[in-house]
């Protein structure tokens, strides 16, 4: 079946709109979806009706407000559309009380000392710009209603709410620099994100036996296998017949539900697969991104592969990531960060990338802190993804003209292509292809967007994607009031753009890098130059205590000063939480699992050494000293694991006791994690020792190669 024919299906979209509603509700509707202006309250009533209407004869038998907490996760509580007549009969109902507005309990939900426990009123509110949908179940569909979370005062309880006054921001002051430039027909400007999604597949009956995985969402000991990602084979290659069908029944269900999956492939990983959709409406986007993971989770266990979203789920091969390509576009359908064909056009081209660049350089912590993690810590940094230092890639021609307009010169070679001509001096052309890509980079300019590459992959997006639209609805803010005070004194428009587009360039080159990233040239340069190189998570979350971000959070009505802190609280304490749970579950391995193997190979050795001491002869007594001394390595091993796990256990119960929660994470990030590695190398050593079938973990290459 064509694609055209179902996607969307499962989704109240325009067409549903216009079968089941009257026309100027769905009139009025649709404006409220494409303008980003205020509900007609008087038509919510008429809405509910035709969506309930649509849902039931789609299948459905109940309705849900459909939300994304602080846990990272979505969460749902589903209500039947069951009443009751005057008469006691039993018939369907939807008020539109019920879709506006819904209660679930919120006391349980992270609220980071926002909320008392006993506080547990919550409300979700219906996010009309994000299209309802069917959740498909075992025996029937649910309506699912995206919704906002707040609290009683009107507190965000949620990721997405931020994300939605992150947008109005962005959309405020990139208005005012459009208007300044001349464009009379923008009535609003939005953030489109396209995030690609890496993870891993393995065979469930391996996942099932792995309590590391489980319990935790990566190994906490696993030996290097002899081959890895060293051939480069998995890359693009031809993807296995148990894993495209997998891949095509999730690509079916998403494009049921309107989710525009355009690139599957294989990742250089073995196991490790991508996800790419085309560009969608910042919130839209978050929240179809939620969708696919919870949809890839659902299909593999159909499949007997289980779904690892985790960052780093595997050592000694690339982790996962969650590209976040993002752009500006106006109501006119104009990408703002595309290189136009006139001197107007790329004027409003140089200050929207400006923009970005003053929005990384001024904010580079607290964009940080928003992709911090217990897992991202094991990826940022590593050859697969770029460094804990925010920095930005422009390509070496787009490199060469802000050089260019910085000297303010006036001579300089053409090239070819003339897609990019400033119209004030003979600069040369930029081609939107015409660079290099920069895989280390953080944030590397591709042509015409941005690439945001540090987000972990298990991350909402929502929560990364708030705090950069309000850094460069800040730099949008301060650029148009320089541009609105160079025009003071009459100067033509061309020339005021292009002084305060030079003065930025000045104040944001320490923050362009063009090289290796992962080197550590690299590191010391970006030390030389200031930048934050926030290497833990504990370190990054700090940014969101900093009384000048947590101002200017609030400056620009994204996150008040007590929301801000709030989220500092939520992430420290799930970054302890996070790696409480490896500890606890890597003890149990240890003394449940690894040691008991190693045990009975002490007693198999002890078992052969006394055989062997009865032989005579030059080969027995050789065979004897490697028997000894292969038994005196394990004993050496297996006194050293103990050792380890009993420090690290007191270690634990040790940073328990400390209330001060900074200092605590610190302790966690400083002590406890270089202790896991540790105890991992000792266990990675038995493992590579004992014998296949004493050893009770399956390994690396069963779990990576066998589909």
């Amino acid at each position: 079946m064509p694609i055209s024919e179902i996607f969307g299906i499962n989704t109240f979209n325009r067409a549903a709109m216009q079968r089941y509603l009257p026309a100027e509700t769905c009139s009025k509707l649709i404006e409220t979806i494409e303008n980003g202006s205020r509900l007609d309250m008087s038509i919510a009533a008429e809405v509910a009706q035709g969506m309930k209407e649509w849902a039931m004869d789609r299948g459905a038998t109940h309705f849900c407000h459909w939300f994304q907490p602080q846990t990272g996760l979505s969460a749902e509580k589903h209500d039947a559309f069951i009443a009751f007549d005057s008469r006691g009969n039993p018939i369907e109902k939807f008020s539109g009380g019920q879709l506006i507005q819904s209660e679930p309990d919120a006391s349980s939900f992270p609220s980071g000392g926002m909320r008392s426990t006993f506080e547990a009123r919550g409300y979700t509110a219906w996010d009309p710009s994000s299209p309802a949908l069917l959740l498909e179940g075992p025996n029937g569909k649910t309506l699912a209603i995206p919704s906002a979370f707040i609290g009683y005062y009107g507190e965000a309880l949620d990721l997405k709410t931020p994300l939605l006054k992150s947008m109005e921001s962005v959309s405020k002051y990139a208005l005012a620099i459009l208007k300044l430039l001349g464009n009379t027909t923008a009535r609003r400007v939005v953030s489109m994100t396209g995030p690609e999604q890496e993870y891993f597949l393995i065979d469930r009956a391996f996942y099932a036996l792995r309590p590391d995985l489980i319990m935790s969402g990566r190994t906490l000991q696993g030996a290097k296998p002899p081959k890895g990602q060293e051939l480069e084979d998995h890359y693009f290659g031809t993807i296995k017949p148990r894993i495209l069908a997998f891949m095509q029944e999730a690509e079916y269900e998403l494009f049921k539900l309107g989710i525009p999956c355009k690139t599957r492939h294989n990742e250089v990983a073995p196991g490790q697969y991508e996800l790419a959709p085309i560009f969608e409406v910042s919130h839209i986007a978050a929240d179809h991104n939620q969708l696919i993971s919870g949809t890839l989770r659902r299909v593999a266990r159909r499949h007997d592969l289980a779904f690892i979203i985790h960052e780093k789920p595997f050592a000694g091969v690339n982790g996962s990531g969650k590209h976040v390509n993002w752009s500006l576009q106006d109501s006119d359908k104009n990408n703002l960060l595309e290189p136009g064909n006139t001197p107007q056009a790329n004027l409003q081209f140089l200050v929207f990338l400006m923009s970005v660049l003053k929005a990384v350089h001024k904010r580079a912590g607290i964009i940080r802190a928003s992709v911090a993690s217990a897992g991202n810590d094991h990826r940022l940094g590593a050859n697969e993804a770029p460094p804990a230092i925010m920095s930005i890639f422009l390509g070496e021609q787009l490199d060469h003209i802000l050089n260019s307009i910085e000297k303010g010169s006036k001579n300089h070679d053409s090239t070819e292509k003339r897609l990019l001509s400033l119209g004030i001096s003979a600069l040369p052309a930029v081609s939107r292809d015409y660079t290099d890509r920069n895989r280390t980079s953080p944030f590397a300019f591709t042509g015409n967007k941005f690439e945001f590459r540090a987000v972990g992959s298990a991350f909402s997006i929502s929560s990364p994607l708030a705090i950069l639209n309000t850094a460069v609805a800040e730099a949008l803010d301060d650029l148009g009031t320089r541009i609105r005070d160079g025009l003071k004194d009459g100067a033509p428009i061309d020339r005021v753009v292009m002084d305060v587009v030079r003065a930025a360039i000045l104040e944001t080159k320490l923050i362009r890098f063009e090289g290796n990233n992962y080197s550590q040239e690299w590191v010391q340069e970006a030390e030389r130059r200031g930048l934050p190189n926030l290497r833990t998570t504990p370190e990054a979350l700090t940014y969101w205590n900093h009384e000048d971000e947590k101002q200017f959070l609030d400056r620009y009505k994204v996150f008040s000063v007590q929301e801000a802190e709030s989220r500092y609280h939520i992430e420290v304490e799930r970054y302890i939480k996070a790696v409480e749970i490896e500890v606890e579950t890597l003890r149990d391995m240890v003394h449940t699992m690894i040691l008991p193997a190693a045990h009975r190979y002490q007693a198999q050795l002890g078992s052969s050494i006394n055989g062997l001491s009865a032989l005579q002869g030059k080969e027995a007594s050789q065979a004897l000293a490697y028997a000894q001394k292969n038994a005196c390595d394990l004993a050496s091993h297996v006194a050293a694991l103990y050792q380890k796990m009993e420090s690290l256990v007191e270690t634990k119960a040790e940073a328990a006791t400390v209330m001060d929660l900074p200092k605590k994470a610190s302790l966690f990030a400083t002590e406890i994690v270089p202790a896991l590695t540790s105890i991992r190398n000792t266990a990675d050593w038995l493992e590579e020792t004992l014998p296949d079938d004493l050893w009770p973990l399956p390994k690396y290459r069963e779990v990576l190669f066998v589909k």
